[in-house]
């Protein structure tokens, strides 16, 4: 299963006994999932889900909250949606309904957001909301650094009473409208976690974080051992440029290099890998890092100033394209 049918699996079996949150997730539901039609010019309610389990559920709250009997439909998915859902309908006393969970007002004009006393409600009421809206039309990414938790919502109004909602819950939650449609996003780890258990998925939430610092675990461990290997690399490079620039140098003087010089430039060709500190312990006598590095700079500065003289190539020539010490 994928990390968003996780969570609504999860969600689908919290029950609120609350009746205002049970009021508040199904009017969430109902609102984010379909909402009015009109069919033979009489208001139908209608929601459009992704499970059987979630239908029934839906069902069984419109019959047990409001009386009403609706009609559950296996739908095939064809066109910009694939795959197969399930309708609740409730034609026969539709428009009543529509008043009563608030998606018609007084004047049977339909709601674009949501009722106000369910964006004005107590936490446990919010949290429903965010709940019904979530099963409904919602979905969760996995941790990274394009993680989400969004929620597609049927007009700009209602992704704005949704954000106002998890505001009061402590989510920071935005909206944003993608190819013409709104939507609710809250991108901040703590953040998705937050709402995940606020929502009642306890144990996505708790799963979700594990992933999100085994996630943050691993990408720092990634960067340490990439800091490791471009700084191997960089040595790797100057040893080179710093082994081609001594034998030119070598090269250049031929018998004319003093012979402590000579010694540090053979001592820095025949232990290539080694550090400055490494090459003093070589030397015999034994020599600090400070006065090995000091003979091959005095080696090469006299190798250049001889090459310029005489007008032949420098240290810098011997050194392969793209090295540098």
């Amino acid at each position: 299963m994928s990390l968003t049918a996780d969570v609504k699996a999860e969600l689908t079996v919290v029950r609120d006994p609350r009746p205002t949150a049970r009021v508040a997730e199904l009017t969430s539901v109902l609102r984010f999932s379909g909402g009015l039609h009109s069919i033979a010019n009489r208001v139908a309610v209608e929601a459009e889900l992704d499970s059987d389990v979630l239908a029934r559920r839906v069902a069984r709250d419109l019959v047990e909250l409001y009386g009403v009997r609706p009609e559950l439909v296996h739908v095939q998915g064809s066109g910009a949606r694939g795959g197969s859902h399930y309708a609740v309908r409730v034609i026969e006393g539709g428009e009543t309904l529509a008043r009563q969970t608030g998606l018609l007002d007084q004047r049977r004009r339909p709601v674009r957001g949501l009722p106000n006393k369910l964006t004005t409600g107590s936490r446990g009421d919010l949290a429903a909301v965010w709940r019904g809206a979530f099963l409904a039309a919602g979905s969760l990414s996995e941790p990274g650094r394009s993680a989400a938790l969004e929620i597609t919502c049927p007009s700009s109004e209602a992704a704005m009473a949704i954000v106002g909602a998890a505001h009061r819950l402590g989510i920071p939650a935005k909206a944003r409208e993608v190819r013409g449609v709104p939507r609710v996003v809250v991108r901040e780890g703590e953040a998705i976690r937050s709402a995940l258990a606020l929502m009642g998925a306890q144990k996505a939430a708790a799963e979700w974080d594990q992933m999100r610092q085994r996630r943050e675990v691993r990408a720092g461990v990634n960067r340490l051992v990439n800091f490791d290997d471009a700084n191997l690399r960089r040595s790797a490079q100057a040893a080179v440029a710093a082994c081609a620039r001594v034998e030119r140098a070598l090269e250049i003087l031929g018998d004319e290099v003093p012979e402590h010089l000579r010694e540090a430039g053979e001592l820095r060709l025949a232990h290539r890998d080694a550090s400055l500190d490494e090459l003093g312990h070589h030397a015999d006598p034994p020599l600090t890092k400070d006065a090995v590095a000091g003979r091959i700079r005095r080696l090469l500065a006299m190798a250049d100033k001889k090459a310029e003289k005489d007008g032949l190539p420098g240290t810098e020539w011997a050194v392969p394209a793209g090295m540098a010490e």
